[in-house]
């Protein structure tokens, strides 16, 4: 029965994520149908910190001693062979898996890689006598890898140990005694002994009478959630202090929790257009500038009087340091992963960084009402049945027909009226989109819906529908108004807050519904929303939101995930409500909050907002340092170390930059 806004949208495509340069990550397809291979920053980088840094400290500590004999206590033994022989031994521990990962690009096809450019260097400092820069290019540069795969790691086993609650065994109960097994073993149907302070595994079905159960895990709200025997209960939640039974209705893999983490860890799958472009930008930067070192080292022979091989082959390897992409291909990526850790541990889940570009810059957020700023929870406040109509036979007849519908009416007038007469037997039930329903018992027509169902009909009636501030749902039998019910629907507590947030950052808000007129804008007016309309077909919203489109402007369309395709296809972002009571909401939106709070809407777009500026704030970085250090390093005033710092300290500037977004409070 469609009383109100629900919505649908269509499952978009993903695509594999990848980085300018390659190693130890598999070949995937990119947005425009090439293939690229990923540059992994991880870099195998588990294990205790001495171990990990255990090749940089041995190079660091022998430059260090070769640097002091050469410039503070000379040491006569310390002279050419040996001092060669000396830096290269400093050079190995750093140097030998860079070289490593060069050549395996190379075999791969892709020979412009950043390993490929630190190995030129280093090599040319070692061939024209500059050793210890040589050295120490490499031990940086290994220096701030290491900490950008320790960098990637932390946010994404953050996300992993935030999502991925479930715990790996559960106690069952078999003739009424608990036995431990594997979670993933347990079959539908099994019941689950849940002790207090335990994790859930599995989804499943409370039996006992209630439990309290700590959802701050899945949907980032600290506040306990009491459930009731019959209502369902999440793997990932904990149970509060006393002990319950859950009965598993779902399997392991195919628990709510499991979607959302496989969500969570593809969602880099969606590129945002910043990596894009910076994707597609490095693979042809690198080849240039390493042509354009070689003209450095070579075209001045041409125009240059005092022409010195060595000097100019020094400004060439310098400007191929600082050339390095490695800032922008880690640091971008990082913050929109950042970003989106960020949204997980809030409750709300972003399905690619794309849709955080997205989010960032909207301009409109159309609500529906039912189930996004009130609590889709109904409660019949009255009944109203004409006196010639045997008031019991209309409720149950109301009741069987309503059955039909998932909608929150029907299940409040379920929970009125109580147990489904199993002897009725309605026939010809048809739903009629944005009206109602309609069937026949004994061959007498019944309609349930609103009051525009009976206008359809041509069924005359004497009641004003403008003057009922509830929610109305119109009866008629044998062709006669039989009377009506009113439901009533309560205000979510943070709506009032997701208003005043949205108007703060700029944000134009609409509320659309398919409820009475008189009933949207007795909430918009508690609300303080200015543009609300309701008695909308599902066409008239369309049209509303095309109205909107037509300025040019960008919109959220946010509902529950089960109703008006139409309006999410026109939408710029697609917002789900309620994502993990709906399997539909988490397959099809863009972005799913999870504890049904609207006041996570402008949370959202909000950090939105932070990531795209952290990440523009890191390639302005990267741009203008690597610039104006290339301009000196051609013209002859900066040297390796100089080359150094605009390689690996600003790449790992960048990324400290990035990675602070999942510590900011939204």
């Amino acid at each position: 029965m469609i009383h109100q806004d629900k919505e649908i949208k269509n499952t978009k495509n993903k695509t594999k994520p990848s980085c300018c340069c390659s190693h130890d990550e598999p070949a995937h397809s990119d947005d425009d149908g090439h293939n690229h291979e990923g540059h992994d920053h991880e870099h195998n980088v588990e294990g205790s910190l001495f171990k990990l840094f255990l090749p940089s400290i041995v190079s660091f500590v022998l430059l260090i001693i070769g640097i002091g004999f050469d410039n503070y206590f000379p040491q006569s033994w310390f002279t050419e062979y040996v001092r060669i022989v000396w830096y290269a031994i400093a050079y190995l521990p750093v140097g030998l898996p860079v070289l490593r990962e060069a050549y395996e690009s190379i075999v791969k096809g892709d020979v412009f890689s950043e390993f490929f450019l630190m190995c030129i260097a280093t090599i040319g400092a070692f061939a024209i006598g500059e050793y210890p820069e040589g050295v120490a290019v490499m031990l940086f540069y290994t220096i701030g890898e290491t900490f950008q795969g320790m960098a990637v790691n932390r946010a994404k086993s953050s996300i992993k140990s935030l999502l991925d609650q479930r715990p790996d065994e559960v106690n069952i109960l078999e003739n009424n005694v608990a036995v431990k097994v594997k979670a993933k073993d347990v079959a539908i149907g099994a019941i689950i002994q849940l002790k207090a302070g335990e994790k859930l595994g599995l989804d499943g079905e409370l039996l006992s009478d209630s439990a309290s159960f700590n959802t701050a895990a899945l949907t980032g709200e600290s506040k306990p959630d009491t459930k009731k025997k019959g209502e369902t209960v999440l793997a990932g939640m904990i149970n509060g202090n006393t002990i319950a039974e859950v009965k598993v209705t779902t399997a392991y893999n195919d628990s709510k929790l499991s979607k959302i983490l496989e969500l969570v860890q593809n969602a880099t799958t969606k590129k945002a257009p910043a990596e894009l472009f910076i994707r597609k930008f490095a693979k042809i930067y690198t080849p240039i500038v390493v042509y354009l070192a070689i003209a450095i080292c070579l075209v001045p022979i041409l125009f240059v009087d005092n022409y010195v091989f060595t000097d100019w082959l020094y400004r060439a390897l310098v400007f191929l340091v600082i050339s390095c992409p490695c800032a922008l291909v880690i640091s971008i990526p990082l913050g929109y992963f950042g970003g989106i850790g960020a949204a997980s541990k809030n409750g709300i889940l972003f399905k690619g960084s794309n849709f955080l570009d997205s989010i960032s810059t909207i301009q409109n957020v159309v609500v529906d009402k039912t189930g996004t700023m009130t609590e889709g929870v109904f409660k019949v406040q009255e009944v109203v049945v004409k006196p010639e109509f045997n008031k019991e036979e209309i409720l149950k007849l109301v009741n069987v027909l309503e059955s039909r519908s998932t909608h929150p009416v029907a299940t409040a007038i379920h929970n009125y009226v109580g147990t489904i007469d199993a002897a009725i037997d309605l026939k010809d039930i048809e739903e009629i989109s944005g009206h109602g329903l309609k069937a026949s018992y004994n061959g007498k027509e019944l309609y349930v819906g609103n009051f525009k169902l009976l206008d359809k009909f041509s069924i005359a009636y004497d009641t004003d529908p403008s003057t009922i501030v509830y929610t109305t749902i119109a009866i008629a039998y044998e062709g006669k108004f039989a009377g009506y019910l009113t439901i009533a629907d309560e205000i979510k507590e943070d709506a009032k807050e997701t208003v005043s947030k949205l108007n703060k950052l700029g944000v134009k808000l609409t509320m659309l519904s398919g409820d009475k007129s008189n009933v949207v804008q007795f909430v918009a007016d508690k609300l303080g929303i200015t543009k609300a309309f309701g008695d909308l077909l599902p066409e008239d919203k369309v049209n509303k939101v095309n109205e909107i489109k037509a300025k040019n402007e960008t919109i959220a369309f946010v509902g529950d995930g089960v109703n008006d395709a139409p309006v999410i296809a026109l939408s710029t972002v697609g917002i789900a409500m309620g994502g993990l009571g709906s399997d539909a909401a988490i397959e099809t939106a863009d972005v799913v909050i999870q504890d049904d709070k609207p006041s996570k809407i402008a949370m959202a777009i909000n950090i939105g907002k932070q990531t795209k500026k952290i990440v523009w704030q890191n390639i302005t970085l990267a741009f203008v340092v690597k610039a104006f250090v290339l301009i000196l390093g051609a013209g002859g005033l900066a040297t390796m170390w100089e080359a150094v710092f605009a390689d690996v300290g600003v790449a790992l500037l960048a990324i400290l930059n990035a990675v602070r977004i999942q510590k900011m409070k939204f």
